[in-house]
């Protein structure tokens, strides 16, 4: 049975999160910011309005504005809880992996989520080239095959994989079009 990491507690015997934990939420943050500030681009592309002096785009880009500099500041108050963490350790005499080996140790745990989220991403972002049948079905392709154990990998599990993905993406936009008379989006490859 896995056993569940306990906080660990300052010199007043209160639980402070562990340096992992520090480190994921550092990691959130600069996400966080990332996506705001793609966002408050694509914001600035939205048409403006004759009536409206503002625009369209003014108050999603306020609202990503807002979003950067809050994860901006979060991110700031990450690292420097970081560092106050690790100099406690350093003074009490644990010992502590480097800035870098901490975040890299992180990232290579995490491999599979942070794999996931980036190919979702890719996925947002090919969405209207491909279309909804296309992207979803190389989406759930990839995501399986990513998150699938090593011995579901062959052959027959990789023919399993295309059978979901084409039911869930061919198979899904079929059933809008066809019974719920709603189009998902299309692509310029199969208009």
């Amino acid at each position: 049975m896995p056993t569940v990491p306990t906080p660990d507690r300052n010199e007043g015997g209160v639980a402070t999160p562990a340096l992992a934990t520090e480190v994921a939420r550092l990691v959130s943050y600069l996400a966080i910011v990332a996506v705001a500030a793609v966002l408050f681009v694509d914001a600035g592309a939205l048409p403006s309005s004759r009536w409206e002096p503002l625009g369209a785009g003014a108050f999603p880009r306020l609202v990503m504005g807002l979003l950067v500099v809050l994860g901006l500041i979060a991110a700031v108050d990450g690292v420097v809880r970081i560092a106050r963490e690790r100099r406690r350790r350093a003074a009490s005499g644990e010992a502590t992996a480097s800035f870098g080996a901490t975040v890299g140790g992180f990232l290579v745990r995490r491999r599979l989520v942070i794999g996931a989220f980036a190919a979702f991403g890719v996925y947002l972002g090919v969405l209207r080239t491909l279309g909804f049948e296309i992207a979803t079905f190389l989406f759930l392709v990839v995501v399986m095959a990513l998150v699938a154990p090593r011995e579901k990998r062959g052959a027959k599990g990789l023919a399993l994989m295309v059978v979901v993905a084409l039911v869930f993406s061919f198979g899904l936009d079929f059933l809008f079009d066809r019974v719920f008379n709603v189009f998902l989006p299309r692509g310029r490859i199969l208009g």
